[in-house]
């Protein structure tokens, strides 16, 4: 009995019935003549009801629902959670779907109504889209099955407690893996990079076709073949790539939801895989007040799954980064030439110079690579027109910033060392481009 009062709700029909009968009775008062047919209303009232929960609690259970969810998450992309329902009922129903979705996305009205056929399956989809890293728990998937009568409905319980967790975008992994294969980005509808020169490890000699580089002609080749004949060179492999993340607090700007470091770590993800491909050697390390989360640099087969799973556990620190401490670490630990990416942020030329004798060190004996954030609310304001004293002000400020940053670039390239200057949004195809345009022009 417990359980099936916890199972019975009554529907707002059945009270709109209701109230049309007890506003009846009150006219009845007056008018004595509909007294009696007041009641008599009254009792078929009644008795539908108890037909109706004949219907849907005489028979057992007859629904069937379960809450499919991916495996992982992946985080800051659209993910796909399917509800599939089953009807044993032999009358359609109207299915109300409340599921208890994660508190992180604070969505507190997730409400679905469906119809659902006699003796038939649905499928219903919807999407969630997380923005930290993390365990994501759903609770209870309610399923409210009311029939044609629309008087009550029977609550039906499923999934209950599910916990799923959220890694780094896996679903940028897949989209961006065919990069490994080619530097034509643009087919993509992407970018497209300039190739520069050509590594000199020789792979074959081929027939020449319209776009190779005609200095790449063999002509002892085309000689004997009697047509134009071409060397084909491939990019040096097993070269050392590593990521080096920035978990200080200047990395906790958000950006659509995701902070900084969110967008690093899927882009160390997404450029991992695409640096593998490419048979080289990836590997990861953070830092702020020391160096944590250290991958070494290899291409074996488990080597992404080791990436992921040091890439799921980082959280930022809230301190001022060490770059001394960063600097220490790669020379005792990191003893062949390398390619390093620096995922870090510089607002100001102070703050640049404050690291540079440390960036300097770094890049004697290594390919360094800095790659840090146009902050995107500064161009709004830029290119916002402005119509006060005051909105002038602050648009000759935020002119100011974005200079600076330009400055940046500048004053990181007198020293040779590399830099990414990117919108949050673009971080993953910049950096591949950068690992590719390097790959290209044989500098590491």
């Amino acid at each position: 009995m417990k359980q099936f009062i916890k199972q019975l709700f009554l529907n707002n029909f059945f009270f709109y019935c209701l109230m049309g009968i007890i506003f009846l009775f009150v006219v009845a008062y007056f008018f004595p003549m509909f007294y009696n047919a007041t009641w008599y209303l009254l009792y078929v009232l009644l008795v539908f009801t108890a037909i109706d929960v004949l219907l849907l609690f005489g028979f057992g259970n007859k629904i069937e629902a379960s809450r499919i969810t991916p495996e992982k998450l992946s985080n800051g992309d659209e993910n796909p959670i399917i509800i599939k329902i089953k009807n044993k009922y032999s009358f359609p129903i109207v299915a109300k779907i409340i599921d208890e979705i994660p508190f992180q996305f604070q969505e507190r009205n997730f409400e679905v109504k469906r119809k659902v056929k006699a003796s038939s399956n649905d499928e219903y989809q919807y999407f969630l889209r997380p923005t930290e890293r993390g365990e994501y728990s759903f609770g209870s998937l309610n399923f409210y099955a009311v029939s044609p009568l629309r008087l009550i409905a029977k609550r039906y319980t499923f999934n209950k407690d599910q916990m799923v967790p959220t890694y780094p975008s896996y679903i940028q992994l897949r989209k961006y893996d065919l990069m490994a294969f080619s530097n034509n980005l643009f087919q993509y509808g992407l970018k497209k990079i300039r190739r520069i020169g050509h590594t000199m490890e020789f792979e074959q000699i081929k027939e020449y076709v319209q776009g190779d580089d005609i200095r790449t002609i063999n002509w002892k080749a085309t000689a004997k073949r009697n047509q134009l004949m071409v060397n084909q060179f491939q990019d040096e492999k097993s070269q050392n790539v590593y990521m080096a993340i920035d978990k200080g607090r200047v990395m906790k700007m958000p950006f659509n939801g995701l902070s900084l470091l969110d967008y690093a770590i899927n882009t160390t993800l997404v450029l991992s895989n695409v640096i593998i491909k490419k048979q080289d050697k990836a590997g990861m390390f953070t830092f702020s007040k020391k160096v944590e989360n250290r991958v070494v640099a290899e291409k074996r087969q488990s080597q992404m799954q080791q990436i992921m799973e040091s890439l799921y556990n980082i959280k930022t620190d809230y301190f001022e980064s060490d770059f001394s401490r960063l600097y220490v670490d790669i020379k005792k630990h990191v003893n062949q030439r390398s390619l390093i990416m620096l995922y870090t942020n510089f607002e100001t030329l102070d703050g640049l110079h404050r690291q540079l004798p440390y960036l300097k060190g770094i890049a004697k004996n290594h390919l360094l690579v800095i790659v840090f954030f146009n902050n995107t609310e500064l161009n709004d304001l830029i290119n916002k027109k402005a119509e006060t004293v005051q909105e002038i002000y602050d648009k000759v400020i935020a002119e100011k910033f974005a200079f600076e940053k330009r400055l940046i670039v500048n004053e990181l390239r007198k020293y040779g060392i590399y830099s990414v200057l990117t919108q949050p949004e673009n971080l993953t195809l910049d950096t591949i481009n950068k690992y590719l345009e390097i790959k290209a022009r044989g500098i590491l």
